[in-house]
């Protein structure tokens, strides 16, 4: 394929140092009458010193074995350094008398949140930096901004901070006037925040000791804290809270979220301490969420409608009683989201896996006008509603973005009328997206599924039936879907005659809800089948080779990284599973771990025969056998309370133990972070180029010079 020399063979990699070998200790499990033996179930005990020197021995070895792609992963970094534009600044958006934006510093970590009166509708010149996201962040090893909202008034703002990764983070307040601090301290908060009208109280939410969302209270400013009000408390663990305004300012929405049913509540923010209104009772498997326009409600649900329809209810009376329909159920596609403004609304569709905002103007009665659908020229792309704090405008601010065009922020008339492109995100050096191009093929899973597969590459490159080297991504799971976005990263695979390609697998909601609904529970498999049809096809169409051809996912993508390599390790010349769930039926029989009962409704409670035996089929921790693996890069998080550390660590322990082959191995834990990785720019840059230092020597291309762009 690639018309450049041919790709050179993969080095033959001899591990030196001698990899850790983690001891194993007598555990077995006995579950509906099925005994397993599970020797390295102690690396579950964070206290127990063998566990922290064998993941320290695990991260040594990895450094020592990588020890001479120094040179690669630092000219990677320059590379991916060199075309990011690093003192920048978002598009201002005006939300009152203030126009707010983010900027980044050369040098700087983390980004500095700034705004600047409004003068005549513009931004004036005076600049007020009012959080500095590196400033909070000094004397941390880890740091991350939660959630960060700006008071009604203007003059207060709430920020939540996380030190370590564990995501339980400290609400501060900051008066803005004065850019002080307020006494007014919350520990041990999750995210979702919301103000009062009148600037007095801020809600928010707190976890309970299983990591889950599950109360809302309300701080009235100046109190202390211990006195904070309940506001609501779920007793059902397998419901998740959120929490937040409604864009009206109207309404502080609390919903209440299973993995397929929920229930919302709100609370008047010109009366905070009213009891909150529930909208409509949960009914097993009816899903909807609440937006506010005037004095109504729209709700988008899935009540009689699978891929969702729009309906409206009155705000003092919204049960199912009083629902009528604004908007029936795609023919063709899933209605993803309603965006409410005081005279439109925008709807965002997907359908064939691309999305499709529509507008539509309102009139006194609440009628809808004739729909406006916005095009965009591309085949594959991502597109959504971009930052509109203000309710009543009229122009809409949306983000479009592909695998070859940079995020790219777009305004344009609600009714119609020339669009603006405000900003597209710079890539620095001698960058030409004619240079690139993609499209979307299909692969045919086992039971005759046409699955979708984004690819990118090269125009350079001809399909001339020469394999290149191939990263296939893949996650797959919560009804997500894997964007087709650009990233300036990537072209350092790009510009080294790599091909890019997603596999838009079941599981994921690309492709209406039929398609997430096909790849959980029972029908998990379907996930692993779709990608591996995916990589079969991308090999049989000639794009790629078994000995050229890469895989790469993280969390629950991580577990789909595992599997396949389970099912057809042949397949693949390399695999990066980044915080993998891979120990996935110990961890849903021990209730006592975060998130553990909320995640039932993905995957099965195991407590059940059927889901026990169907996640055990699939397990990679369980099905790791004797056989030889592709090579593999495993990472973790000490801090994680999405996946346990253990997950990874125990896996690649059984691997070390299990597999016939001895190819590269590793295994990479932060000792400080958490499921997102390390923090700050410049260390997830780092951390990229560490990855792609792996994939390339393994394709060999460890001395390929960049391919010229443009």
């Amino acid at each position: 394929m690639p018309t450049d020399p041919e790709v050179a063979p993969a080095p033959q990699t001899a591990p030196a140092p001698a990899p850790p070998v983690a001891p194993r200790r007598a555990h077995v499990r006995t579950v509906h009458g099925t005994t397993v033996s599970d020797p390295w179930s102690w690396l579950r005990d964070r206290q127990d010193p063998e566990t922290l020197a064998y993941l320290e021995d695990e991260n040594s070895y990895t450094a020592g074995v990588t020890e001479g792609w120094g040179p690669l992963r630092e000219r990677l970094f320059e590379e991916i350094r060199s075309r990011i534009q690093e003192d920048d600044e978002s598009v201002p958006a005006r939300k009152g008398q203030w126009w707010y934006s983010a900027r980044t510093v050369e040098g700087e970590q983390y980004a500095l949140h700034v705004r600047r009166p409004d003068v005549d509708g513009s931004p004036g010149d005076d600049e007020v930096v009012y959080l500095d996201e590196n400033d909070l962040a000094r004397g941390h090893d880890y740091f991350r901004l939660g959630d960060l909202a700006v008071s009604p008034s203007g003059r207060l703002a709430v920020f939540t901070t996380d030190t370590t990764g564990d995501e339980r983070y400290t609400l501060r307040i900051r008066d803005l006037r004065t850019g002080d601090d307020l006494a007014d301290v919350v520990e041990e908060v999750t995210y979702g925040v919301a103000w009062s009208a009148d600037d007095r109280y801020v809600f928010y939410l707190v976890p309970d000791e299983a990591w889950r969302p599950w109360q809302v209270r309300r701080h009235l400013l100046g109190e202390a804290t211990t006195s904070d009000a309940v506001v609501y408390t779920e007793s059902d663990e397998r419901f998740w809270l959120g929490l937040g305004t409604t864009r009206s300012e109207a309404l502080v929405a609390i919903g209440a979220e299973a993995k397929n049913t929920s229930e919302w509540r709100f609370v008047p923010t010109d009366d905070p301490t009213a009891e909150p209104t529930v909208v409509a009772q949960r009914r097993e498997g009816v899903e909807y969420r609440i937006e506010h326009q005037r004095d109504r409600l729209l709700l988008l649900t899935n009540d009689g409608a699978p891929n969702f329809r729009l309906m409206t209810a009155p705000q003092g009376d919204s049960g199912r009683h009083a629902w009528t329909e604004l908007l029936a159920e795609p023919v063709d596609g899933r209605m993803e989201d309603v965006d409410a403004f005081a005279h439109h609304i925008v709807v965002t569709e997907r359908r064939l896996g691309v999305p499709e905002l529509t507008v539509y103007p309102v009139d006194p009665s609440g009628t809808l006008g004739p729909a406006r659908r916005l095009s965009f020229d591309e085949e594959v792309y991502e597109a959504g509603i971009g930052t509109n704090p203000e309710y009543d405008t009229s122009a809409l601010r949306f983000g479009f973005s592909s695998l070859v065009t940079a995020d790219s922020t777009l305004e344009e008339p609600m009714d119609g009328g020339p669009r603006t492109l405000l900003k597209r995100q710079a890539v620095l050096g001698p960058y030409d997206p004619d240079t690139y191009t993609s499209r979307r093929v299909w692969a045919t899973a086992p039971d005759g599924t046409e699955v979708p597969v984004s690819v990118v590459h090269r125009r350079d490159l001809t399909h001339a039936g020469t394999p290149a080297p191939l990263l296939l991504y893949g996650y797959g799971s919560y009804e997500i879907v894997i964007p087709d976005r650009f990233s300036s990263l990537r072209l350092s695979l790009l510009d080294r005659g790599v091909v890019f390609a997603i596999a838009h697998v079941r599981g994921g909601g690309e492709m209406g809800r039929r398609w997430y609904e096909e790849g959980r529970l029972l029908h998990k498999h379907n996930t692993f089948d779709d990608f591996v049809a995916a990589a079969e096809h991308l090999v049989a169409a000639g794009w790629t080779s078994p000995d050229l051809l890469a895989a790469r996912g993280g969390s629950a993508g991580g577990l789909l990284m595992g599997a396949v390599v389970n099912q057809r390790p042949d397949l693949f010349r390399a695999v990066v599973a980044e915080v993998p769930f891979v120990d996935n039926v110990n961890t849903m029989l021990d209730a006592s771990i975060p998130l553990t009962v909320t995640e039932y409704d993905e995957w099965g409670d195991p407590a059940d025969p059927e889901y026990f035996a169907a996640m055990a089929a699939y397990s990679p921790y369980e099905n790791v056998t004797a056989h030889d693996y592709p090579a593999m890069l495993v990472t973790a998080g000490l801090n994680d309370p999405r996946v346990q550390y253990w997950e990874p660590a125990k896996w690649v322990a059984k691997l070390r133990a299990t597999r016939t082959d001895d190819d590269l191995l590793l295994l990479k834990t932060e000792m400080g972070a958490g499921h997102g990785g390390p923090s700050g720019r410049y260390e997830a840059w780092r951390d990229e180029a560490f990855v792609y230092a792996f994939l390339l020597h393994m394709w060999g291309l460890a001395d390929r010079e960049l391919l010229p762009s443009g």
